[in-house]
């Protein structure tokens, strides 16, 4: 989540979350995913998330 509002605050962009139930609706601009909200996240999911929503690594 933290690399996430750090993408939308340098790209200028607003983002909205939406708390769910395991999970958190994040949209960024045009673009929208879900995160788990978990104590740890696997690095492979994390990963796939930052680059769907085209957050550079």
């Amino acid at each position: 989540m933290r690399k996430l509002r750090e993408h939308a605050k340098v790209t200028g962009q607003s983002i909205a979350e939406v708390e769910g139930g395991n999970h958190t609706k994040v949209t960024i601009g045009g673009m929208q995913t879900t995160v788990p909200r978990h104590s740890e996240i696997n690095e492979i999911t994390a990963k796939a998330i930052l680059k769907l929503m085209g957050v550079e690594q």
